[in-house]
């Protein structure tokens, strides 16, 4: 029997995630609130949808932005957020946080500092790791993972003693927003910015499919075949930086969904990135849409999980597979 295609799966999968978000959601009896599977109506519809679409853009978001970072360092164990580039971002949203309520700012919203806070973070963040792991012949996987896992232990280290700057309901918010969650009620603006991103950040790769083919052979293979591997890198920097800042400015460090994603494409639909680019997008939208339907399922006595949480324990031993069977040599 023939094999679906890639793309077939993959949206299957997401289409399969949309749907159950959709059905899936606490219902009100006798003993309180359960989770039941019903047809939404109204109001329950809209929110539900709304969801869907947040948990889709941002994980097409992750999933752009780990493909960028695994072009940009030749090494499939590259993400945002095994790279320390989405505690970086986070903790640059909490400077900007702190700093707001210290000197009384307004208006310190998506569309201004926590984005700008959030893309600073991430680009230092990749800049150190990236200078700490270069060699002559590119990046060394073990070190980039080390350097990660560090300089992410640090930001976190820092956007902790940042929580203790500030008044307790805001500490409360800080320490929710770190753990990875989707916005119950994102405003219309807040949704735009992150479509802005996911279509900008698909726009500027799938323009570049050819060059990060040939990127992926050595440097002297690269520039003999016309690609000007300096101006593709910058680009590749700065594309993975900005769209991981974005998805932490919206939902806070979420987990392994940029590494997970681009594997998923790789895997379906092979190595070239005329598929890859819009592989990892839908894969990266399906993955966050599957794993917010499956936080609507667990109820711990105290609310929902975050998303970020969910992310991680299936993401984490991924992640351990893939150095286990020495992924960065494929």
């Amino acid at each position: 029997m023939k094999r679906p295609p890639g793309f077939v799966i993959v949206v299957a999968l997401l289409a399969a995630g949309a749907l159950l978000r959709m059905l899936l959601g606490p219902a009100a009896d006798d003993s309180g609130l359960r989770v039941s599977l019903s047809i939404p109506t109204g109001e329950v519809l809209s929110l539900r949808a709304t969801a869907v679409l947040s948990a889709a853009l941002v994980g097409a978001v992750l999933g752009l932005s780990g493909l960028a970072l695994q072009s940009l360092l030749r090494n499939p164990l590259a993400s945002p957020f095994v790279l320390g580039i989405s505690s970086g971002a986070g903790f640059g949203v909490a400077c900007v946080l702190v700093l707001g309520y210290l000197f009384a700012w307004s208006g310190a919203g998506l569309f201004g500092r926590e984005v700008f806070g959030a893309v600073a973070g991430a680009a230092l963040s990749l800049a150190i790791v990236s200078r700490f792991g270069r060699q002559t012949d590119g990046h060394d996987p073990t070190t980039l993972v080390l350097s990660g896992v560090i300089l992410g232990a640090i930001f976190s280290a820092g956007t902790a003693l940042l929580e203790h700057m500030v008044p307790f309901g805001l500490r409360g918010d800080l320490l929710s927003w770190m753990a990875g969650r989707l916005p119950e009620l994102p405003s219309r603006g807040e949704l735009i910015v992150v479509a802005v991103a996911a279509v900008g950040g698909f726009a500027v790769l799938a323009r570049r499919t050819q060059a990060l083919d040939v990127s992926m052979l050595s440097d002297d293979e690269a520039r003999s075949s016309g690609v000007n591997l300096g101006a593709l890198r910058g680009t590749l920097f700065w594309t993975g930086g900005i769209l991981a800042g974005v998805a932490v400015a919206y939902a806070g460090p979420i987990g392994f969904v940029g590494l997970v994603g681009p594997h998923i494409a790789r895997r379906l639909l092979g190595p070239r990135h005329a598929a890859l680019v819009p592989g990892s997008a839908l894969a990266g939208a399906a993955l966050l849409v599957l794993a917010d339907a499956v936080r609507q399922a667990i109820d711990l006595g105290s609310g929902r999980l975050p998303v970020g949480v969910v992310t991680a324990l299936a993401g984490g031993p991924f992640f351990l597979w893939l150095l286990r069977r020495g992924a960065w040599r494929s």
